[in-house]
Formats: C-alpha cells, sequence, structure tokens
C-alpha cells in the first residue's frame, strides 16, 4: 500500500476552505458550500470532507473533539528558519491559533505549530535548507 492522501472531517467547509486556501496557500477551487474538497499539495491528495455528508454515506455517526485535537499533525516544510517565523506570524495574523512559537530544537530544527479553525495541528518547520536537501 501508497499513501494516497490525508482527509479532515470538518464542521464548517467555507471556514476551512478559506483557512487553507487564503492562510496557508494551498490551492482550493471548490465553493465554500462544497460538499467535499479534493485537492493535491506536493504531491500528497490533501482532502475535506463535511462531516455531516461523511455520515450520511458510511451510515453512521461518529464524535467529534472540540478544541484543539491532540490526535495527529499536519507537518508543513519551508526552506529557511526565516520563512518559519514569516509564516507563522502570517498565520497568527489571519487567525491560526498560535500553540508554540518557533523554536530552534535541540536537534537543529526550527518549528513552531499553529491550529487550523477547528483545532487540528499544524507544524511548520526548517532544517534550514531546502526540502530536497532536508533529510542529508
Amino acid at each position: 500500500m501508497r499513501l494516497d492522501g490525508i482527509g479532515l472531517l470538518v464542521k464548517d467547509m467555507g471556514t476551512m476552505i478559506r483557512f487553507y486556501r487564503d492562510v496557508l496557500g494551498f490551492e482550493i477551487k471548490e465553493a465554500e458550500d462544497a460538499d467535499n474538497v479534493y485537492l493535491v499539495k506536493d504531491g500528497t491528495l490533501f482532502l475535506l470532507y463535511g462531516r455531516k455528508d461523511f455520515e450520511t454515506m458510511t451510515h453512521r455517526t461518529y464524535e467529534y473533539v472540540t478544541g484543539v485535537n491532540g490526535h495527529f499533525e499536519i507537518a508543513l516544510y519551508v526552506n529557511t528558519f526565516d520563512e518559519v517565523d514569516a509564516a507563522f506570524d502570517h498565520a497568527v495574523e489571519k487567525g491560526a491559533t498560535p500553540i508554540l512559537a518557533p523554536t530552534t530544537e535541540p536537534w537543529g530544527q526550527r518549528t513552531c505549530y499553529i491550529a487550523d479553525p477547528e483545532g487540528n495541528l499544524i507544524e511548520i518547520g526548517s532544517w534550514n535548507k531546502p526540502y530536497e536537501r532536508k533529510d542529508q
């Protein structure tokens, strides 16, 4: 099996579309009243499903966490430490919830955390080198 994509079950599709499109720069073309959003971000399928629509499709109900969701994170990479700081400031200025201000960790990565409008954790990090060389 290969990882094909990541999906979020969202309560307010319009708010989440605006956040991922306008704050984080995801290329979302669907309207804010869409039931489902499918997009590819850097080669990975990223999906937003309306919670009620997903429940209807699967014929069951689910429980949803409120507040900041500590079950998983979405990790985004930028090439430089300065870009980590700038991305954090931009996201918070545009309404993201700040979780951890940019910090250079003992292992050499600069990282920060924000939460989207529905409380999903997002890490923005860098090893201060281009993505293609980050693991070297």
